[in-house]
């Protein structure tokens, strides 16, 4: 018992300081990413530059490449294609041959109205009726009048009703046409066009 109480009395001992050696990871400061790239590429280009002005020799520079020769255009004729007319659709002809024979009908019309104007003011109906009565003489041709037979009036009432027969004709045989036209192409195949494009 009197050896431990004198061990525990006895002052320590301090310890030994470190030996003096290269800095420790712990001590040491570590340089960032960036400061270490920029390191190794100015000491890349130093290099570089020093062999350079060693050997007196200039880079090599890499040829230019040409540009490709433009394909020389070819003067050819105008393209052509070949169609088949297998079917024409009889409600749009009648709706067609309708518009259109309305407007020949109209211009019937007015033709046969400026012609007979004409005609009565250049006193033709006059020199007729005076023609007849001198040829043909006697009371009976006193009251003759060529208008009460070819008069303006009653041609253009005549050429009206031609006009609108006109009308339902070619639009019934417009539409009968393009009936017969669709069975005859689904038996012979139809008519043949030649498009060729246009270069001017």
């Amino acid at each position: 018992m009197t050896e431990r109480s004198a061990d525990t009395t006895s002052p320590r001992r301090p310890l030994p300081p470190p030996p003096p050696g290269p800095p420790t990871e712990d001590t040491a400061v570590r340089p960032s990413l960036a400061e270490r790239i920029q390191a190794k590429l100015s000491s890349a280009t130093t290099t570089e530059d020093r062999s350079s002005a060693g050997s007196g020799a200039e880079p090599e520079k890499k040829p230019a490449k040409k540009p490709a020769p433009k394909p020389v255009a070819q003067n050819r004729g105008p393209r052509r294609a070949r169609l088949r007319l297998t079917r024409v659709d009889p409600w749009s002809v009648m709706k067609s041959a309708f518009l259109l024979a309305i407007a020949f009908g109209v211009v019937t019309v007015v033709a046969v109205a400026m012609v007979w104007t004409v005609l009565d003011q250049a006193g033709v109906w006059t020199s007729i009726n005076d023609t007849v009565k001198e040829s043909i003489g006697g009371p009976e041709t006193a009251d003759f009048d060529i208008e009460n037979y070819l008069g303006t009036s009653r041609v253009l009432g005549f050429t009206m009703l031609v006009a609108a027969v006109d009308v339902v004709l070619l639009t019934a045989v417009a539409t009968l046409g393009a009936f017969l036209y669709n069975m005859s192409a689904a038996l012979l195949g139809g008519v043949e066009v030649t498009l060729a494009e246009d270069n001017h």
